[in-house]
């Protein structure tokens, strides 16, 4: 007995000098060094969850999830969870536009507005107010490059920022989603032509092409593009067209609420700041949770995946000859071509002269990461919870950018194995029949794998997920097979 409280007490005891958090996913012998990096940095800056996928010459090689996928830690992290990516949403939205401009829907240095542009006839934008004539100098290219001519770091709100009893730096209208209704006499919470229209009659702050600011409502143009030109919503599109061809099925448009969170989703921890909600209710809410409306956001910084999805996809335009890309080299080369103005950014790129795309993304509860070097290498992480002190949030980016960075050092260049193996197409049409006495048939058409997998649950939503690496006994009659937990079978 006195061994055993021995042992608790040094349990106790270690614990409060470092978290050790919770490590999932398939381990990798040759990347131990991986996890401990991660592990390190979400002890330092107290980040509750994190998600990092790796991979190698077109093969995942890494793929694991750490720390806790919910506010009260009860829900440890899979690879499988699902975190808000913020501004990596708009690599995706340029992905969808050079597929566009691949099949000669329109060219990269078309005029976006106007009575010849590609949105002269859209039906949402129609009664908008254009004040700056250059406005109609506006091409596809500039919006995706970020020359459009806005810069949202230019204050354009009033001090206060009505209904808001406090003052809005700058100009992007996301952040004050009240202000952009009341000034547009549009409903709540603001929609995304409301937001444009916004914008639409505001002067430039510069004549098109001729410098480079970042704006993320130039990215919400670019998904009204999309919408025009296909029939489709921007998330519909993408999904189909982009995704879907690829094999990535859980990649979805996030909602605002934490009532409202998706399957798989992990829960997002602030930093203790609030709005008044875009609902107008008059209450304060944490801005991750209610204060802006990430719905609005989606094709600049709306999406919600896993970072093995995001590699998936950026392995399909890495331009490296491993696994098939879905654009052409020639348009690839076309989309990670810096502007003549910012030798640092292209079309929803991040470049360097090395080779290196990138991009991150920031919001009130998330950070994330997505790179491909000139290596052969490609990476995702995502987090719960970024640093907002600005007095840390330096040294908090730099250390979150350098993390995959020093994880691919210590991978074994002759690894063979690829955690990214998967169907293309998933199995469809599941339907059910009650034959009667506690018996129902099932049927499906299958995917393009070499099996299926069913997990099923009386009476509830399935809420337990098989995990990679494990191998499960089933069985036809029900509660007999695998049990996952929760009542899921």
């Amino acid at each position: 007995m006195k061994k055993t409280l021995q042992l608790i007490m040094l349990a106790l005891f270690s614990s409060l000098a470092s978290n050790v958090f919770s490590q999932t996913g398939i381990s990798n012998a040759y990347m131990t060094a991986c996890d401990t990096y991660v592990n390190n940095f979400l002890n330092q800056y107290d980040i509750p969850g994190a998600s990092l996928a790796i991979t190698k010459n077109g093969k995942t090689v890494y793929m694991r999830a750490f720390g806790y996928a919910n506010l009260a830690e009860t829900e440890v992290t899979q690879p499988y969870h699902r975190f808000r990516i913020a501004s990596l949403s708009k690599p995706i939205t340029a992905i969808a536009i050079m597929k566009l401009v691949e099949e000669e829907a329109f060219g990269l240095d078309d005029i976006v507005f106007g009575e010849n542009g590609l949105l002269a006839d859209d039906p949402e934008l129609a009664h908008v107010n254009i004040q700056d004539n250059r406005i109609y100098d506006i091409t596809v290219r500039q919006l995706l490059n970020h020359t459009a001519g806005w810069n949202s770091g230019i204050d354009c709100f009033p001090n206060p920022t009505p209904p808001y009893p406090y003052f809005f730096g700058g100009c992007d209208p996301f952040v004050a989603p009240l202000h952009i209704t009341s000034v547009t006499g549009t409903s709540n919470p603001v929609t995304k032509p409301a937001l444009m229209e916004f914008l639409l009659e505001k002067q430039l702050n510069f004549s098109p092409g001729s410098q480079y600011a970042y704006s993320n409502i130039a990215y919400l143009m670019l998904g009204q593009i999309i919408e025009h030109h296909s029939g489709l919503s921007y998330e519909d599109f993408v999904k189909q067209e982009v995704l879907s061809p690829l094999g990535i099925c859980d990649m979805s448009i996030a909602k605002n609420l934490l009532s409202e969170k998706q399957e798989r989703e992990v829960e997002y921890k602030g930093n203790g700041y609030t709005n008044l909600s875009i609902y107008n209710t008059g209450q304060y809410v944490p801005w991750e949770y209610g204060g802006f409306n990430v719905e609005a956001m989606d094709a600049h910084g709306g999406w919600i995946a896993t970072a093995s999805d995001l590699v998936k996809l950026l392995v399909a335009v890495d331009r490296f000859d491993t696994k098939p890309d879905i654009l052409s080299n020639a348009t690839i080369t076309a989309m990670t071509t810096p502007s003549t103005v910012n030798s640092t950014y292209a079309l929803g790129w991040g470049v360097t002269n090395t080779g290196v795309w990138s991009h991150t993304g920031s919001l009130d509860g998330t950070a994330t990461l997505l790179v491909r070097n000139q290596n052969g290498y490609t990476w995702s992480m995502l987090l719960n919870k970024r640093i907002a002190d600005p007095s840390i949030s330096n040294a908090f980016w730099d250390a979150f950018v350098n993390i995959p960075w020093n994880c691919i050092s210590g991978v074994n260049t002759n690894v063979t194995y690829d955690l990214m193996l998967h169907p293309t197409e998933n199995a469809t049409a599941l339907t059910a029949v009650s034959l009667g006495n506690n018996q129902v048939e099932l049927s499906w058409t299958p995917g393009n794998g070499d099996g299926r997998m069913l997990v099923c649950s009386l009476g509830n939503a399935v809420d337990a997920f098989p995990l990679d690496g494990q191998t499960y006994d089933a069985n036809v009659q029900f509660g007999e097979g695998a049990d996952l937990g929760n009542e899921n079978f």
